[in-house]
């Protein structure tokens, strides 16, 4: 996989794992919860964290309402800070 085509999953798992909790990470970007800049350091923690297929499979878990993400996901921290600002 591609450089460019690895940030763009990361992205997408990222705002995924957002979603799943129930943080909407664009209204957080509008609200001023959340930086550019700290969307992307997020995006690369993401990367670096080297279990995209397991959060895929998280992600493809089928549920009502914001449901829990692992608890050692490397952006665990900043999203459950995100969710509840909003």
């Amino acid at each position: 996989m591609g450089m460019q085509s690895e940030i763009d999953l990361n992205f997408w798992v990222t705002r995924g794992m957002a979603r799943r909790l129930g943080v909407n990470i664009s209204e957080a970007m509008h609200n001023g919860f959340l930086t550019q800049a700290d969307f992307a350091e997020m995006i690369t923690t993401c990367r670096t964290c080297g279990r995209t297929e397991f959060c895929l499979a998280v992600l493809a878990e089928k549920g009502e309402g914001p449901q829990a993400i692992p608890t050692d996901c490397p952006n665990y921290e900043v999203l459950t800070s995100l969710r509840a600002l909003q």
